[in-house]
């Protein structure tokens, strides 16, 4: 067994029902990362498989000291699945990839060479720029789902869901993935100012088992974009989200609510009956309850990083030039 403290590469890999794909994928990572002089160790996460892939990942680790099965309780999806692998990894460089055998691990190693070469990148996302897959059932959507999370996050990538990634452990260190957020793993790093590049990789069509994407996985993408638009814009200041609509209800309120009070003090009009005055009453409550979740926001972002919890920021080697 390799000793964990001299692991240089931890490649992660969720399996889903893919005992058709396994020993295939597992022969293959071996012939590849074999011929590496850097330590390295396969993770593969079993996420609830129901095809006995369990079974043969256990099989498949019995003479195989570097494969790591981990096997979760049930389904959780491939965020979840992934960020187990995460936890248990032991290496300095973090290598996500597909268990379909559609990405190609024969890519690692020129990956793994850039970014040696590179030392102030901190991600490698590759991008299936050959893509073998149904035009109108994924390329399309796919295509403009890209374009969608490169406008909304600011991270221009052409695949954010080509899962052939190359990630340095420490800029995905305060990084935590669920639903489909794996897909914006280089977006959530950039954040905290990991340096994220694009790298042309290869694709092949699925030749075993079943697909588990759909149409209504896109549609869950979106609705998972507008959580990572407001992380990214308003984790580290909540007041400024909730406190700006607050705002904009509580003022114009009291304001009618003043306006009312002179007509009932000044003229003695009655007012009890007017809509203006529910209206009024209603936006300062509103305004002042968005307000309250703002700094109520505010103080679990404080108690979230101050006692030694989660940092916002990556630190980097000096420059020699």
């Amino acid at each position: 067994m390799t000793d964990s403290a001299s692991i240089r590469v931890s490649l992660i890999a969720p399996i889903y029902n893919e005992h058709e794909n396994l020993p295939d994928l597992v022969a293959k990572v071996e012939s590849v990362m074999s011929a590496q002089p850097q330590s390295w160790e396969f993770i593969c996460v079993d996420d609830g498989s129901r095809d006995g892939s369990d079974k043969l990942l256990t099989e498949l680790a019995a003479t195989r000291p570097w494969l790591r099965p981990l096997f979760l309780r049930r389904n959780y999806g491939q965020s979840t699945a992934m960020q187990a692998g995460f936890d248990a990894a032991r290496g300095e460089v973090l290598v996500t990839i597909d268990g379909d055998m559609q990405n190609d691990p024969t890519d690692i190693p020129r990956l793994l060479a850039m970014l040696d070469a590179r030392p102030e990148v901190d991600i490698i996302s590759g991008w299936r720029r050959h893509r073998q897959d149904k035009a109108m059932s994924r390329k399309l959507p796919s295509m403009i789902a890209n374009k969608l999370i490169s406008k909304v996050t600011g991270v221009s990538l052409h695949d954010y869901g080509c899962s052939l990634k190359l990630y340095r452990r420490e800029a995905v260190r305060f990084v935590k993935i669920y639903g489909e957020l794996h897909r914006f793993i280089p977006a959530l790093a950039h954040e905290f100012g990991a340096k994220v590049i694009e790298a042309e990789v290869n694709h092949f069509p699925r030749t075993k088992g079943v697909s588990k994407y759909g149409i209504d996985r896109t549609i869950r993408v979106l609705l998972d974009l507008i959580w990572v638009k407001f992380m990214l814009r308003f984790l580290h200041r909540p007041l400024h989200a909730f406190g700006g609509i607050g705002a904009a209800m509580f003022f114009p309120g009291l304001m009618i609510l003043a306006y009312l009070a002179g007509l009932k003090l000044f003229s003695g009009a009655s007012i009890g009956g007017r809509p203006l005055l529910q209206m009024g009453m209603m936006l300062t409550l509103m305004g002042a309850n968005f307000i309250g979740m703002g700094i109520l926001g505010e103080l679990l972002t404080r108690i979230w990083h101050e006692p030694g919890g989660k940092a916002q920021y990556l630190l980097r080697e000096p420059s020699n030039e």
